[in-house]
């Protein structure tokens, strides 16, 4: 496949899987009245027994690809990109906000894109730091005006530990970032797909575990309707966010760099923008809207940046 279209296709994968993924940022607020260890364990039981019924037919061919170090690095994928990610993700919207959570995680592109630029053949991060520099500005422009209006009247211990949590998702989202791409291009037998349902098996076997605490050690009672609200989100964004988004995000740090992979998060952050507009009802206001081009045209100038490489290179090579 040519380097132009590779660079193409790999940046529509990272914007479905963005559009799919800032559903995440909502779940929490349409099923509120559960505590994140639940929306977690919920989640991904469903996204387990998903990915293992669309594995069945196939499962003694997969199974038999892999070996006891990529069921150990899928264990630990599994944990820094879901279990733990959402675990953080769920609590830091519920204590500090939607606009804090999407704050800090959005700083993920940022932290991965740097980590990209060390590896060999990589664009020099001196290149990239004008889209890394309209990403910090556009991400702080939506925090700028939102955290005032989010932490109003509210508890600032809470939200202090909200914050925090926060953080935590961003460093486990990026340390997963980062070891799945490598992973990705060491199992070139392995389909980027096949990659997301493995991840998502050894993610609901985990999550058996997170069940225990989370729905037998009691809690808030829920009535009927209550739990059928919490099953039919955390099923729709088991199907949606990890069944479909993971497989697109796996599709996509398989044709980019990692340097540009950490550009595709900033599409998570937009669409958690958009979805948050929607549900509450109402326009962005003017620095939204600056925020949110800013955060494009820091897109547009990685891609740019890609795709200039492979040209100068095969021109060098002449």
């Amino acid at each position: 496949m040519r380097a132009d279209s590779k660079l193409l296709l790999g940046t529509l994968s990272g914007m479905g899987a963005g559009a799919l993924w800032g559903l995440v940022f909502l779940t929490p607020q349409i099923a509120g009245d559960f505590s994140p260890l639940q929306l977690s364990a919920a989640r991904y039981l469903a996204y387990g027994v998903i990915a293992l019924a669309l594995l069945l037919p196939r499962w003694r061919r997969i199974s038999g690809a892999v070996g006891r170090a990529e069921w150990v690095a899928l264990v630990w994928l599994s944990l820094l990109g879901n279990i733990i990610y959402y675990l953080f993700l769920a609590a830091a919207v519920q204590m500090a906000g939607v606009a804090a959570s999407t704050l800090i995680v959005g700083c993920v592109p940022v932290v991965v894109t740097v980590v990209g630029s060390r590896e060999s053949d990589a664009v020099p991060l001196r290149t990239l730091l004008p889209s890394l520099a309209l990403a910090v500005v556009g991400v702080g422009l939506i925090g700028w005006e939102s955290l005032g209006r989010e932490s109003a009247g509210g508890d600032p211990w809470r939200q202090l530990i909200g914050i925090f949590c926060a953080f935590g998702a961003l460093f486990s989202w990026s340390a997963y970032a980062v070891f799945n791409s490598r992973w990705l291009a060491r199992l070139s037998h392995v389909s980027a797909h096949d990659w997301s349902l493995l991840t998502g098996v050894v993610t609901g076997a985990l999550a058996v575990v997170l069940a225990v605490p989370a729905f037998a050690l009691g809690g808030e009672a829920h009535g009927g309707e209550a739990w059928l609200r919490f099953w039919g989100v955390s099923c729709a964004v088991a199907l949606g966010a990890s069944i479909l988004g993971n497989g697109l995000w796996n599709r996509a740090s398989r044709l980019l760099p990692l340097t540009m992979v950490g550009q595709m998060i900033i599409f998570e952050t937009l669409f958690a923008l958009l979805y948050g507009f929607l549900w509450e009802n109402r326009w962005p206001t003017a620095l939204e809207v600056i925020s949110c081009v800013l955060l494009v045209a820091g897109v547009l100038w990685c891609a740019s940046s890609h795709g200039r490489k492979p040209r100068a290179e095969g021109k060098a090579a002449a």
